[in-house]
């Protein structure tokens, strides 16, 4: 079975620039499954940034949806990077789809899975309540989501402020 890590943090806190050094230190080249879409300029100038910074030991797969899809496709040839599992709940919630569905169908496939996957992940519950209705759906989904990659990750890391705390 495929060594599983799980990267959590807030915003800007330094998830990304650790899951890629962790991913290379399993071995090289490496997979980017990236759930992000470019659906603004902005969210494409973030692209812009996470693609420069990385080098040519990277191989990027998209998988705005099909996350599952993306970690079959890719097993056994390298370790992956998901970055990230809150932007591909975004994407089902968004779509309409059922995203515990999804997540039953990930979890499912992760005991498959023979090579390394690091995850990224948004740590979104610390603060406030939202104050709509679909911002509360999107913190109690991703909270959900979290523990059950949690539960079946070997290693769990917490980062703040660009420090990272194993948690697990």
């Amino acid at each position: 079975m495929a060594r599983i890590i799980l990267i959590t943090g807030g915003a800007r806190s330094g998830k990304s620039q650790l899951a890629e050094a962790r991913t290379l230190q399993l071995g090289r080249p490496a997979h980017y499954i990236a759930t992000a879409e470019a659906h603004d300029t902005e969210m494409a100038q973030r692209i812009a940034e996470h693609q420069a910074r990385r080098g040519p030991d990277w191989t990027t797969v998209a998988a705005p949806r099909d996350l599952t899809g993306a970690l079959r496709a890719t097993d056994g040839t390298a370790p992956r990077l998901v970055d990230c599992l809150t932007l591909w709940l975004s994407n089902l919630m968004l779509a309409e789809d059922d995203w515990q569905a999804a997540t039953d169908a990930l979890t499912e496939a992760l005991g498959t899975q023979r090579a390394p996957i690091v995850f990224v992940t948004n740590e979104v519950g610390l603060g406030i309540v939202p104050e709509n209705r679909l911002a509360r759906a999107f913190r109690d989904a991703a909270g959900r989501v979290n523990q059950q990659v949690a539960a079946l990750a070997d290693e769990v890391i917490l980062t703040v402020a660009g420090l990272p705390m194993r948690v697990k």
